[in-house]
């Protein structure tokens, strides 16, 4: 099991198609740059994703390079949303928490 994840160096991917997955997910992110992590939460009934992941790059300026190149570019017909992977707190505050979102 890894360590601590880059918060970072994390980007959120959302508004996924279900045929997406971790391998596909990877191998279109790694256009941007090496990629350390991906996680796409699953439902634990139905085994389905619900539409959105994270990816971990070696670096933030890979990540900040990935939301720029990979932000609204269309799968499955479909455009992704690649975001900072963030976690907003009760208070509305924005806290850091990697992407451990599950």
């Amino acid at each position: 099991q890894r360590e601590e994840r880059n918060q970072e160096a994390t980007v959120y991917v959302g508004d996924l198609d279900d045929k997406v997955d971790d391998t596909m997910l990877w191998e279109l992110m790694l256009q941007a740059g090496p990629v350390v992590n991906v996680h796409i939460p699953k439902d634990k009934v139905t085994m389905d994703h619900q539409g959105y992941g994270f990816v971990e790059f070696t670096s933030p300026a890979i990540a900040d390079y990935a939301i720029k190149i990979m932000n609204m570019i269309p799968l499955f017909g479909k455009p992704i949303k690649v975001n900072k992977a963030q976690q907003t707190s009760a208070k509305g505050q924005t806290i850091d928490v990697g992407a451990n979102l599950f």
